[in-house]
C-alpha cells in the first residue's frame, strides 16, 4: 500500500466529526471498524466494539433523550505511520438531554488504518476531558 497523505487523514477525520455533529449515526458508526475500541472518560470501562458503543449510544437516547447539538473540532494534528495514522484534536461539543444542554471541552485521539481499497477506518478512539486553562 502507498503511504498516506495528511490531507487524506484529515478528510476522513473531518467526515467522521461531521457525521457525529450532524447526527448521521449510520455514517458516524460506519466510519469505525467493527472491532474498534473506545476509551471515554465518561464511561466506567473500555468499549470493545463499534456495536457495543452504538448500543450504549442508543441507551443514552432512550434513557436521557441524548442528542448532539453542535460539535467543533480545532487544533488537529496528524501523525502518519505508513498505512496507520493518529489524528488528535480538541473538541467542543454541545449535547442535550432531558436535563438541558451542556457544552463539554475534550481532547480526542482517533487511530485510523488504511484498507487495501484506500478507505480509512477508525480502529480506536480515546476521549478525555480538557481543562479550559
Amino acid at each position: 500500500m502507498s503511504t498516506a497523505t495528511v490531507q487524506e487523514v484529515e478528510d476522513a477525520a473531518a467526515a467522521l466529526v461531521a457525521a457525529f455533529a450532524e447526527g448521521r449515526l449510520d455514517d458516524y458508526f460506519g466510519a469505525f471498524a467493527p472491532d474498534a475500541r473506545f476509551v471515554f472518560h465518561t464511561t466506567s470501562r473500555r468499549l470493545g466494539s463499534t456495536a457495543e458503543y452504538r448500543n450504549l449510544w442508543q441507551r443514552w437516547v432512550d434513557e436521557d433523550g441524548f442528542r448532539i447539538r453542535a460539535c467543533t473540532s480545532s487544533a488537529p494534528v496528524v501523525q502518519l505511520f505508513g498505512d496507520t495514522a493518529v489524528f488528535s484534536h480538541d473538541v467542543e461539543t454541545t449535547v442535550a438531554t432531558h436535563a438541558g444542554e451542556e457544552t463539554v471541552h475534550e481532547r480526542e485521539t482517533i487511530v485510523l488504518v488504511r484498507a487495501a481499497d484506500g478507505r480509512w477506518s477508525a480502529v480506536h478512539e480515546h476521549l478525555s476531558a480538557r481543562t479550559t486553562a
